[in-house]
């Protein structure tokens, strides 16, 4: 009989992290790797949120909190929907945890009875899907086309609902593909959901502030206030802020809600740290500089990379809404051999063959439940990107 539970035979390590793990090692043992693998802001926490920690250590703000979350930062994801999203929540609607993957954990647990069904627009963020297993759920995988964008349709939303769905998680932009949904778009969606009142929406808008051109990022209470009720809005500060470390996500959504994600959270980790909850304050109610100078550098780079990989032999690269991801399809490199024999049969084919030979360490797009496609990270340099995106198109041109 196995010591270890049987819930962990449902579920995976995360890939995206192992990819990173392993991109990590070959650097530390002196290889020439760039990791494109990793979704985390390159650029330093601003010093407004760092000076706000410092001072909350120096004013021994170090104690335990309430479970989840202290009423400032409440008050100030509070004001951040109203502000940002329309929306209008009491602190008592707000929950704060240890980054958003532990909100949407929660939300999951507190909810999820065996049998209950998950809809998961694919590409997902690799997450979703492990997290309803482990919950108890079984996740309904709805996959998106490159030719719409990445971008789930009415249809096939209305054709993955049935009787046993509990919710739908709705990423936008999105992570892997970086499609941002435009308001008509969602209305679409919002549509359907209206039709089935039983199916709660879970809409992790992480990316929020990462939006291009002229994408103007929309969630789905605002967008459908009758959905108000049954949705939970989920957000966090690592990737607007260049947080990622500091392990702070929020989500508002019904009281009662809220109220079972508390309990799940009182009895599992407690507080969120008590210095990142006060830097999180100043985060969601300082200056907005960052936002205003990352914006235009991240937009920069995705232009660079989706024009270097569109001119890879064999490469096709969807031009993003937001986020900092691009998902390109390797259709065109499926079947074709390396010059050392090696067969390129899947995306992992590619992705271990592409970190092997030219030391690029991207995500295979299986592992995000599309294929044949592969996962970049933009958020790093312009000299890393072009370098990388060099070795991409050379070991593109290498397959024969």
């Amino acid at each position: 009989m196995s010591f270890l539970s049987h819930t962990l035979d449902r579920v995976k390590p995360s890939p995206t992290i192992s990819i990173s793990t392993k991109a990590a090692a070959l650097k530390a043992a002196g290889k020439d790797v760039i990791a494109l693998s990793a979704g985390e802001p390159d650029f330093d926490t601003p010093d407004n949120i760092k000076d706000a920690a410092k001072a909350a250590i120096d004013a021994g703000k170090t104690k335990y909190t309430a479970p989840d979350g202290i009423i400032e930062l409440k008050q100030a994801v509070c004001a951040k929907m109203k502000r940002d999203n329309n929306l209008d929540y009491t602190p008592s609607q707000v929950s704060v945890g240890t980054g958003g993957k532990q909100i949407l954990y929660n939300a999951l647990v507190a909810t999820l009875n065996p049998d209950d069904e998950v809809v998961i627009p694919a590409p997902y963020w690799v997450s979703y899907p492990d997290m309803v297993l482990l919950a108890g759920g079984t996740p309904v995988i709805a996959k998106a086309s490159m030719q719409a964008g990445y971008k789930l349709t009415a249809d096939q939303l209305e054709a993955a609902i049935t009787p046993k769905t509990k919710w739908l998680i709705f990423n936008s932009p999105s992570n892997p593909s970086g499609a941002g949904y435009s308001r008509a778009e969602l209305k679409k969606l919002t549509d359907v959901l209206l039709r089935h009142p039983h199916v709660w929406v879970m809409s992790d808008d992480m990316y929020e502030h990462l939006a291009y051109d002229d994408f103007r990022f929309c969630t789905p209470a605002e967008v459908e206030p009758r959905l108000y009720d049954r949705t939970l809005t989920v957000n966090g500060v690592s990737k607007a802020y260049a947080m990622t470390g500091w392990r702070i996500g929020y989500a508002a959504g019904p009281e009662k809600l809220i109220a079972a994600m508390r309990k799940i959270q009182s009895q599992s980790t407690s507080n969120p740290c008590s210095i990142s909850q006060w830097a999180a304050v100043e985060a969601l109610n300082g200056p907005q500089d960052y936002i205003e100078m990352s914006r235009p550098i991240f937009e920069g780079r995705r232009d660079l990379v989706v024009k270097m990989l569109n001119d890879a032999k064999g490469i096709t690269c969807h031009t993003p809404e937001g986020a900092f991801y691009v998902y390109p399809s390797i259709a065109d490199c499926i079947g074709k051999t390396t010059p050392s024999g090696v067969a390129i049969k899947t995306d992992q084919d590619f992705a271990t063959e592409l970190l092997a030979t030219h030391g690029v360490a991207v995500v295979f797009g299986a592992a995000f439940g599309l294929s044949p496609n592969f996962r970049v990270s933009y958020a790093t340099s312009n000299k890393a990107l072009t370098d990388a995106c060099t070795r991409i198109q050379n070991f593109c041109a290498s397959l024969t």
